[in-house]
């Protein structure tokens, strides 16, 4: 079958399939029995008709040799009886477990009659063996099955027939796994579509395929899965993605799928032979033999990879790791303990103004500019760096009546009539934190808002006073 080109498939051949399987870098098993209730009550509202079609199946198909290495498609050709395909169902894993179930159920049925075993004839579904480990999908599947069981009581030899023959699915198979998710809307019919950290998780998880154990791969999932999905997002769209673009003078309004590959990388064994590559892959396999070293056992210290968030990404475990850092760092930044230890971080969250939109995005540049910092020079002059970004980050709030996410991402690259100094892209290039805590900002002799709407800001430009910015 061509590459992209939707198949057909029934159920039977989904159930029967030997190189289907669920990749871990998949979510749990979510599905409510009201989920089950639901696809049950559509079969048995279609038996009759001659086909009844549940959905899309999204395939991504991969290749290993006899040692269990990833190989290319050419070379899963030339030996097809040594080397393996696996098809990692991609979008449509939710219902394909319930089919699953239900199939399982059937075949379980107590009493059945001769018509019903010739409607089961060579029935052997190979997705039997797959097995959970998260909790969350062992809960829903025992508790699913139950519910099932009860429903296929009303499965006779026609309707058995009919879920097994009748019942399709299209299914696409696409050989490169960014295509694959690009490819679908949504996880299943009834999900959420994608968050593009989501096809981060997908990628980089792949990417630890032969660079790991599956013990590895299975905690780091679920210390992802743990995470709040709402937090990930804005720790990637608000953050991450800004500063790395924001650094490198790119624009960063919205971060989306087509915008992964900004935390994409090199590979975990670091093979480019290039000069860039060489610090990375210095770093990276010390780091690996200093925590891996007997030693460890004695002294119990761990040594953490030395990230900077404009760097190249090395791809897999280092990805999830630079993830858990950089959350981390930014609690830390908007902690009570920081605020009560540097009152402008105080102020930004407290003034009475602060709740609007457009100083919502102020806060947010302002922020990125402080982690950059930090993640570059750490404490060093934290105090005074605090207030030279704040200075630097509001005096476009105090400019503008109205101040919108163009107006912030124009201001952070130097474009426009407000601009004084790219920010992001200073601190890519020093190498001391004077070159930052000297550079020169414009002192404000206006504030561009409405008498009436002044006490908004009082107190954002009380502490331009007395930092000696507003006469």
């Amino acid at each position: 079958m061509a590459q992209n080109e939707p198949k057909i498939i029934k159920v039977r051949d989904l159930l029967t399939n030997d190189s289907l399987q669920i990749p871990s870098y998949q979510r749990p098993y979510k599905w409510t029995t009201k989920n089950v209730n639901q696809l049950i009550d559509d079969i048995l509202i279609h038996k009759d008709k001659s086909e009844y079609r549940l959905g899309t199946l999204v395939v991504h198909n991969h290749f290993k040799d006899k040692d269990n290495k990833e190989i290319s498609e050419e070379e899963y050709q030339k030996d097809k009886q040594n080397n393996t395909i696996i098809s990692d169902i991609v979008d449509g894993q939710q219902r394909t477990i319930t089919l699953t179930l239900i199939a399982y159920a059937i075949t379980q049925k107590q009493d059945k009659t001769t018509e019903e075993e010739k409607a089961l004839k060579s029935f052997d579904p190979k997705l039997l063996n797959l097995s959970f480990a998260n909790d969350i999908s062992k809960a829903n599947i025992q508790n699913n099955y139950k519910q099932i069981e009860r429903r296929i009581a009303d499965f006779d030899e026609k309707l058995i027939w009919f879920f097994l023959e009748k019942c399709t699915l299209v299914q696409v198979v696409l050989n490169d796994i960014s295509e694959a998710f690009q490819f679908f809307d949504s996880q299943n019919s009834r999900g959420k579509d994608l968050e593009p950290h989501d096809l981060l998780k997908a990628f980089h998880l792949r990417e630890m395929n032969n660079f790991s154990t599956e013990e590895e791969r299975k905690k780091t999932v679920e210390k992802w899965e743990s995470l709040d999905t709402a937090k990930l997002s804005k720790l990637f769209s608000q953050y991450l993605f800004r500063i790395r673009n924001w650094s490198k003078g790119h624009s960063a309004r919205y971060f989306s799928k087509n915008e992964v590959d900004v935390f994409k990388g090199v590979s975990p064994d670091i093979e480019e032979n290039y000069p860039f590559a060489a610090m990375l892959r210095i770093a990276h396999f010390y780091v690996e033999e200093y925590n891996s070293s007997f030693h460890r056992n004695i002294d119990k210290r761990e040594m953490t990879f030395p990230f900077q968030i404009d760097e190249t990404i090395i791809n897999g475990k280092r990805f999830f790791e630079m993830i858990e850092h950089y959350q981390i760092m930014i609690d830390n930044v908007k902690s009570k303990e920081m605020s009560e230890r540097y009152p402008i971080l105080k102020t930004i969250k407290t003034y009475e103004g602060s709740f609007r939109t457009g100083d919502k995005y102020i806060r947010n540049l302002f922020y990125c500019g402080l982690i950059y910092y930090i993640d570059k020079f750490g404490d060093k002059d934290l105090s005074k760096a605090i207030d030279k970004i704040f200075v630097w980050a509001y005096t476009l709030r105090l400019k503008l009546q109205a101040v919108g996410l163009d107006s912030v991402d124009n201001f952070a690259l130097n474009r426009g009539d407000h601009s004084q100094i790219q920010l992001f892209k200073k601190i890519k290039e020093t190498i001391k934190p004077n070159d930052i805590l000297n550079l020169r900002l414009d002192t404000l002799t206006e504030i561009k808002f409405p008498a009436s709407k002044n006490d908004k800001v009082k107190q954002i430009v009380e502490h331009f006073k007395t930092l000696k910015y507003y006469e």
